[in-house]
C-alpha cells in the first residue's frame, strides 16, 4: 500500500490516505480522547489525540498566551482546545505533507480567512508544494517565535523529503516535536529517503539534543515498537521495563507514555543504538549505517 501511494499523484494519494485514516478511526470514536497537558515554566504543551493513533500538539507561550499547533489534522478539536485554553492560535507547525499530519491545514486556513477575529494564520513546514497552504517554508536551523518562545527547525528528511522537527529551548525546559521521524522506541518508515538520511536525523541531529529534552512524536506506537526492541535487545533492562508498562496500559495509558526524552530514546530506541554490538549482531551487520538499513527492513516485516 505504501509503495503505491508514493507513485500516485499527490492529490489521489492524499485522498486515499484520508479515507483510510477516517475508516480506521471509527473503531475508537467511543473511547476517551483526553487532552493531556504538560505545564512548564515558560510554556505549556497540550497533547491532543487525533484519528486512530495520531497526536496534535498545542504549544503555548505562558507569558503572552500566543500559541501554535503542530500537525492540526482535526481543526474542530484544535480550535476548541485553543478556545478552552484562552490562547491566541496564530501558527501551524507542519512536520510533513502526509494527510494525517497536514490534512487539516486547508480547512483551518479557510476558517481564519472567513473569520478575521481569529487573526492571521501562518503555516510553517518544509519547502514542499505538497503541504497545503504553506505560507512560511523553513529549513535547517531556521527559527520562528511563538510569543517569547524561540523555535529552531531541524531538517530530518527520510520519511518524507521535506520532514521538519521543531525544537524549543528555554532556560528551564526543552522540547522537540518529531512527527514521523522519531517515535517512542522507534522511527518512521523510509518512504522517500535513505538509511543515511535517517542516520543523520537520529544520530547526528536529534541525539545531539540535551538528554532531558522532551520528545513529542506524531503517533502512539509504543507497544509495537517496544516489542520489536525487546527482540533486538532482550537483555536491555530499560526496554524490558518500558515494555512492561506498555503491556499493562490501555490506550490512554500508552498515550501517557509520550513525551519520552532524548535520554530515554538513547537507552531504549534500537534505531538510536545502531552503534551497539548487540544491535548490529541482530541484523548481521558490522557498521551503524548498514545496521540502520537492515533494522528498518526487519521492523517493516515485524
Amino acid at each position: 500500500m505504501s509503495g503505491l501511494l508514493n507513485i500516485l499523484p499527490h492529490r489521489i494519494s492524499q485522498g486515499l490516505t484520508a479515507a483510510y485514516f477516517t475508516v480506521t478511526s471509527w473503531s475508537i470514536r467511543g473511547r476517551s480522547t483526553l487532552v493531556q497537558t504538560t505545564e512548564m515554566a515558560r510554556m505549556t504543551v497540550k497533547k491532543i489525540p487525533a484519528l486512530k493513533d495520531n497526536f496534535m500538539y498545542l504549544v503555548v507561550c505562558n507569558e503572552t498566551k500566543s500559541a501554535a499547533i503542530v500537525d492540526p489534522v482535526e481543526p474542530d478539536r484544535v480550535l476548541q482546545v485553543a478556545k478552552d485554553a484562552g490562547v491566541s492560535l496564530t501558527k501551524v507547525l507542519t512536520t510533513h505533507h502526509h494527510w494525517d499530519h497536514a490534512g487539516g491545514n486547508a480547512d483551518l486556513w479557510k476558517r481564519y480567512q472567513a473569520d478575521p477575529s481569529l487573526g492571521k494564520l501562518s503555516i510553517y513546514g518544509g519547502n514542499d508544494e505538497r503541504i497545503d497552504n504553506l505560507t512560511n517554508p523553513v529549513g535547517q536551523d531556521d527559527t520562528l517565535e511563538i510569543g517569547n518562545l524561540k523555535v529552531r527547525c531541524i531538517s530530518t528528511p527520510c520519511h518524507t523529503t521535506s520532514h521538519i522537527c521543531y525544537y524549543i529551548e528555554t532556560p528551564e525546559d526543552k522540547v522537540v516535536f518529531t512527527g514521523d521521524t522519531l517515535f517512542l522506541a522507534g522511527c518512521g518508515r523510509f518512504f522517500e529517503g535513505t538509511a543515511q538520511q535517517m542516520y543523520d536525523a537520529l544520530i547526528t541531529k536529534l541525539s545531539a539534543l540535551p538528554d532531558d529534552t522532551k520528545v513529542y512524536c506524531g503517533h502512539e506506537y509504543a507497544l509495537n515498537n517496544l516489542r520489536f526492541a525487546s527482540t533486538v535487545e532482550p537483555d536491555n533492562v530499560d526496554i524490558t521495563q518500558l515494555l512492561g508498562i506498555a503491556k499493562e496500559a490501555d490506550l490512554e495509558g500508552r498515550r501517557a507514555m509520550v513525551p519520552s526524552t532524548i535520554g530515554q530514546e538513547k537507552r531504549t530506541n534500537v534505531f538510536m543504538r545502531v552503534g551497539e554490538g548487540v544491535v548490529q549482531k541482530f541484523v548481521g551487520k558490522s557498521t551503524p549505517l548498514e545496521t540502520m538499513q537492515a533494522l528498518r527492513a526487519a521492523k517493516d516485516k515485524f
